[in-house]
């Protein structure tokens, strides 16, 4: 089963309100686990931005929206009871998400509406629909337009290598690995090999001062469509054979096929053949900032619980 969305946990959530007591999102936690019948795996799967469990960031957002349109109360911070208005609502059930939709309309109708808005945009940079993104908490849409505004950029990435010659992309894969950390505090630990008889090697990487230890690298330019092939692969190999090395990146700006992955995954321990497609070369050109300029920082914030748990209640 799938992770309930926000707005699936809402009526649950009410419901054992309805009971009686005060609770924290946390103990409600249990009772919606068991309501929902997830996994242990399911209940602690984490954001692949690392931004803690889905399932009970979820149940805050759920509690949140209950709260704004008027359900439930807060007698203090991060403590929710359900209203005479909840229970007036659970009554008909049928009708709830349509009163929480209105509530929420009325408190904020112009934010609704931009919201609303971004979604659409959002909606051409990723593969998400808008009745998916509105059964999203708001942190889950902000992290998915972010992916989505990536993911273009990636594009544009491989675009504008492609448009470049050979020899620059030769130069550009020896700059990166360089970034990734490969060559240390070698000094011109990078080189790019000649242009004609390069023998299937296009740049090195001196992993020690002495030159004991080298990374070779082959480089190919290729369309997306034209992918890489297993009989490359054997070529490199090849020539690493001829530099009695056992260390090789095959780096490419579109994919490799079948037979290449199955190749490399066969190949004996003595020789390790990393391959890097345009994906993940895109990705780490992003990441570590070759030819990147930050354009803008979105910073979010979040109370300090210790701060505010210190302060006296009411």
């Amino acid at each position: 089963m799938n992770i309930p969305k926000y707005d699936e946990i809402q009526l649950p959530a009410l419901e054992i309100l309805s009971r009686g007591g005060q609770f924290k999102s946390r103990d409600l936690e249990e009772q919606l686990v068991v309501h929902f019948r997830l996994t242990e795996e399911e209940r602690n799967q984490l954001y692949k931005s690392g931004n803690g469990p889905i399932f009970l960031d979820r149940i805050n957002w759920a509690l949140s929206y209950l709260n704004m349109a008027g359900l439930v109360s807060k007698p203090k911070r991060g403590i929710y009871e359900i209203n005479e208005v909840g229970k007036e609502v659970l009554k008909t059930p049928h009708q709830f998400h349509q009163f929480i939709a209105k509530q929420i309309e009325l408190r904020e109708p112009t934010k609704r509406k931009n919201e609303k808005d971004n979604i659409e945009i959002e909606t051409d940079l990723t593969d998400l629909t808008v009745g998916t993104l509105n059964e999203l908490t708001p942190e889950e849409i902000l992290y998915n337009s972010f992916q989505g505004i990536k993911k273009s950029i990636y594009r544009e990435i491989i675009d504008t290598i492609l448009s470049k010659s050979p020899r620059e992309f030769e130069k550009l894969v020896v700059e990166l690995l360089q970034r990734l950390g490969y060559g240390g505090q070698v000094k011109n630990s990078g080189l790019v090999t000649q242009y004609s008889n390069d023998k299937g090697i296009d740049g090195v990487i001196k992993e020690d001062i002495l030159g004991f230890g080298r990374i070779y690298i082959q480089a190919k330019r290729y369309a997306r469509e034209n992918l890489v092939g297993r009989e490359d692969i054997q070529k490199f190999v090849g020539a690493l054979a001829v530099e009695n090395s056992d260390k090789g990146v095959f780096i490419t700006t579109s994919d490799f096929n079948k037979g290449a992955y199955e190749y490399v995954s066969n190949l004996s321990s003595n020789t390790k053949i990393v391959l890097i497609n345009g994906n993940k070369l895109s990705e780490y050109i992003y990441e570590y900032n070759l030819g990147m300029q930050t354009e803008r920082i979105i910073e979010l914030k979040k109370l300090d619980s210790d701060f505010w748990d210190s302060l006296q209640d009411e």
